[in-house]
């Protein structure tokens, strides 16, 4: 396991670093053990525009958890075709899934945040469990704008749950940066944030939001703002 010192150093060394560099230096020093986790949010659409233009090769993969919008499937065919790379996906597994069903019913996910975190772990901890096999380094979109249960993270940290790097090249930039980069370089991006939609995940436990609501508002909205994570991002250092 990599010491607390070493990732403190890193940070440092990284500070204002242009994420671009920072994803250069890593794919060049970890080539076959590092990935990008995509929800085909417009973070990770960015990072893919990076990626892409940086090694082609780079494993970029999401998780078709069967609950997902249908905008999602149609930018995974975009995206690829525009990059002209191989998104792999990867599904949960599925006796699984049938064994949560029919114990729990279809959207077991609204009666408790037991059930919600049962479903989540099911359908993309234990998937994406399977898609870390052989990495070392986790390149994940995530920004410290995006929620509260993310405003102490930072660009790179230790997962001890997956025994990782977990690299976060876009942690510090506002919304208003990203979307300013999307819209300069032609990135393609789900339709669905157009109907504010900010956040998007699963079909049913994703809504649009509201003028002044937060960005993750949308998410599991029936839970208190403290709850709101799947799983994938808790902080563990």
């Amino acid at each position: 396991m990599m010491e607390k010192k070493t990732i403190q150093e890193l940070n440092e060394q990284f500070l204002n670093a242009d994420p671009h560099f920072v994803l250069q230096y890593f794919i060049e020093n970890y080539k076959n053990q590092i990935a990008l986790a995509s929800s085909m949010g417009a973070e990770d659409q960015v990072l893919t525009h990076f990626i892409a233009g940086i090694d082609k090769s780079v494993k970029i993969f999401t998780l078709d958890t069967g609950r997902v919008f249908p905008e999602t499937y149609s930018l995974i065919s975009k995206t690829n075709s525009h990059f002209q790379i191989k998104i792999q996906v990867y599904f949960p597994e599925t006796n699984e899934v049938e064994k949560m069903i029919n114990e729990n019913g279809i959207n077991l996910f609204y009666e408790s945040i037991e059930n919600r975190k049962l479903c989540c772990n099911i359908r993309k901890i234990e998937p994406l469990n399977r898609a870390f096999q052989g990495l070392k380094i986790w390149i994940c979109g995530l920004r410290k704008e995006q929620a509260v249960t993310r405003k102490d993270m930072q660009m790179i940290e230790w997962d001890t749950a997956n025994n990782m790097l977990k690299l976060n090249p876009l942690i510090n930039w506002t919304e208003k940066e990203l979307w300013d980069f999307i819209r300069k370089n032609g990135i393609p991006y789900n339709k669905l944030h157009d109907q504010n939609f900010p956040s998007i995940g699963c079909q049913p436990c994703t809504r649009a939001i509201s003028e002044g609501e937060d960005v993750r508002a949308g998410r599991w909205w029936w839970e208190n703002p403290e709850s709101k994570e799947c799983g994938l991002h808790s902080k563990k250092l």
